[in-house]
């Protein structure tokens, strides 16, 4: 058992299309200290069949690597723990089947985050890390399955975009069963730069100062320029073509020869490498400087950013309401009022920062329309960009969203979870309460969710105010309609 008990420590797991990569790291004063790595090439994104299902092949090589991985992480006193899966899981049709099995097996919660949250993930690790003081610069991530452009100024992101474009595909696409010449060459190039093409204008030259690439691929390319002597050894787009001329000389995926080149690498190096010449040339980039930085990174900064400074989820929320153009006085009233009732129930309850966001997020769906405006809301949130959320967050999120009126059959089996009950309930009674002018009344109201649900409330209260009770009458038969029993009980 290793008894670093003196700092926080954090462990970032990164499930990509070509390996599973972890960090474990801590805070130290010039950033994040590496005190383990470690690298599995499963390549799940080769996993995928035709149909985009991982094989059972996959799934089995998957677990057994995580399972290694859970093991690892159990020697450490780790106070946070993020596990993300990126291109693969997104696309795999069976996600929802594999990772029930995934999580048993590493002993943590698996977040398949989207291409622009991987995005920012990936600048903020390059940000915390390299630097490059307040010059703008351009992000480049060519992963196993996705490739993430991201322009930035110091730690602020300008601009963020996913494309699903990566070496794994590549290869299989334009140097199937390892063959390299140089037809495949030029078109999985021109391939690439089709799908740059319309980010020309917004990530192309005279957008940035410096190029970094933060990517496994980019510093394999990096590392095999330097170490072998390939032109000036720089990533500069003439000592690339240099690589390209090299590699097409190898002709067999079998016989690259390349000092500092592990063999899973070398695989997919080809792919990878048309993607980087394909982006250079549509982008206009000369140079990029490989950095040692990126998804793990972030996501150790944002749970250490979490544990001192913030969430960015609250940030991406209150830019979400802004937008959306919510009534702030309405959803304050809200947000305090559920607030209040939810712990009234269940104190310490694991949903409660859900509820506070789901409730600022209540009326989003009204700048659509008033008719069926928590659908709405629900789409929106469920479906929008909001940095820091993963996909399972906003789909539970969005789920609150809809819940807040209206049947509650519509909810399924997440309803089976006590505590999420209670969320909805607390959300659903403190929209009746703003309705009703009473948001205030909150405090004397107290809820009681087991086998049925018990809400005790002053009976002047609902003497003074009929309306009141006529909600929380109405209530009791959207919640009697899905078969769990409502009591309103006079305090």
């Amino acid at each position: 058992m290793n008894l670093r008990m003196g700092k926080m420590m954090f462990a970032a797991v990164d499930l990509g299309s070509n390996s599973f990569r972890l960090h474990i790291g801590e805070p130290a004063a010039d950033g994040i200290r590496v005190v383990r790595s470690a690298r599995d090439p499963v390549r799940l994104g080769a996993g995928l069949d035709k149909d985009d299902c991982l094989t059972p092949a996959a799934i089995e090589a998957a677990l057994e690597s995580l399972q290694g991985f859970g093991q690892l992480l159990a020697t450490y006193p780790l106070q946070a723990v993020r596990v993300v899966g990126t291109n693969a899981l997104r696309l795999a049709r069976n996600a929802d089947e594999f990772l029930p099995l995934a999580e048993k097996a590493i002993g943590y919660p698996i977040e398949v985050i989207s291409g622009e949250e991987e995005g920012r993930l990936i600048y903020l690790g390059v940000a915390a890390t390299a630097g490059h003081g307040n010059q703008q610069q351009l992000v480049v991530d060519i992963g196993g399955g996705s490739t993430e452009l991201v322009l930035g100024r110091g730690a602020q992101i300008l601009r963020v975009e996913s494309f699903s474009i990566g070496t794994v595909r590549k290869n299989v696409l334009f140097f199937p069963e390892g063959r390299i010449d140089r037809s495949s060459f030029q078109a999985a190039v021109l391939s690439a730069r089709s799908r740059f093409e319309d980010a020309a204008e917004g990530f192309g030259s005279g957008n940035w100062e410096l190029v970094c690439g933060s990517s496994g691929t980019i510093r394999a390319v990096g590392d095999a320029l330097a170490r072998n002597s390939i032109g000036d050894g720089l990533m500069r787009y003439e000592t690339l073509q240099l690589l390209r001329e090299r590699l097409i000389g190898f002709g067999h995926t079998s016989r690259i020869a390349l000092a500092g080149l592990k063999p899973d690498r070398a695989e997919v190096i080809s792919g990878g490498l048309a993607i980087l010449i394909g982006l250079m040339e549509e982008l206009g980039i000369e140079q990029i400087m490989p950095v040692q930085a990126g998804l793990r990174m972030g996501l150790i900064w944002d749970m250490h950013l979490r544990s001192t400074s913030g969430d960015r989820r609250d940030a991406a929320v209150q830019a979400f309401a802004t937008r959306f153009q919510v009534d702030p006085l309405r959803v304050q009233r809200v947000a305090a009022a559920a607030d209040m009732l939810y712990k009234s129930a269940r104190p310490g309850g694991d949903n409660q920062r859900l509820l506070c966001w789901a409730a600022q997020l209540h009326e989003v769906g009204l700048i659509v329309s008033r008719t069926g405006f928590h659908k709405h809301g629900a789409y929106l949130v469920e479906h929008a960009d909001l940095p820091g959320f993963s996909a399972r967050e906003q789909r539970k999120l969005g789920q609150l969203v809809l819940a807040q009126k209206g049947n509650l059959r519509k909810l399924g089996n997440a309803m089976d979870d006590p505590d999420f009950c209670c969320a909805v309930l607390a959300l659903r009674l403190a929209t009746v309460l703003m309705h009703s002018h009473e948001s205030d009344s909150a405090k004397l109201l107290r809820l009681h969710v087991r086998n049925r649900i018990e809400v005790e409330a002053p009976a002047d209260l609902l003497q003074q105010h009929p309306t009141l009770s006529w909600w929380l009458t109405r209530e009791r038969g959207e919640w009697e309609e899905i078969g769990r029993p409502f009591l309103l009980k006079p305090a």
